[in-house]
């Protein structure tokens, strides 16, 4: 992971929150001139000069959504498909969805892993089924794939050195 944003490589901090085996995705706005206009995706943004993937990460979540998470982990960073590293933190939502204030995108929601997996969800703001976002869904699905334990009232994602060579729990 690049320790500070370097301008020869673009790069994003997105955000995993997850709650009760559900993941906060925010719709993003109907506009050309973004990547991924009307797709459901991770909150996140950019790098700023000198600033560490993990303070804008933290950043980020404070202004899209005016949330601070107690704990923040990192998973994985990766070159997408548009040459942008991104960095890719997950965290756990402390507080009810109604609590949150939406200052980016046209809608927010905890979407199932069943949704991920059919990758698409419905907005109750717009009345309609949205696609996610391609490398978030990718994101997500790996995320699963990694290693989670779950039962009824928790997710907790098992940490690399949680698990033994072949993948399985230690």
């Amino acid at each position: 992971m690049l320790d500070t944003f370097d301008p020869s490589h673009p790069a994003a901090a997105v955000a995993i929150l997850y709650q009760d085996n559900r993941f906060l995705l925010q719709l993003r706005d109907d506009n050309p001139a973004i990547r991924y206009p009307g797709h459901w995706a991770f909150f996140g943004g950019h790098l700023e000069s000198g600033e560490s993937p993990e303070a804008a990460m933290q950043r980020e979540l404070q202004e899209e959504l005016g949330y601070s998470p107690p704990q923040i982990d990192y998973f994985t960073s990766s070159l997408t498909d548009t040459q942008i590293i991104r960095h890719v933190f997950y965290a756990p939502l402390t507080v009810r969805i109604e609590d949150l204030e939406l200052h980016e995108g046209v809608d927010l929601g905890l979407s199932t892993i069943e949704e991920v997996k059919r990758g698409c969800r419905y907005s109750q703001r717009l009345g309609q089924m949205r696609p996610l976002a391609r490398p978030h869904r990718q994101i997500l699905l790996d995320f699963l794939q990694w290693g989670i334990e779950t039962n009824s009232n928790s997710f907790k994602p098992f940490k690399h050195n949680d698990r033994d060579g072949e993948g399985k729990n230690l």
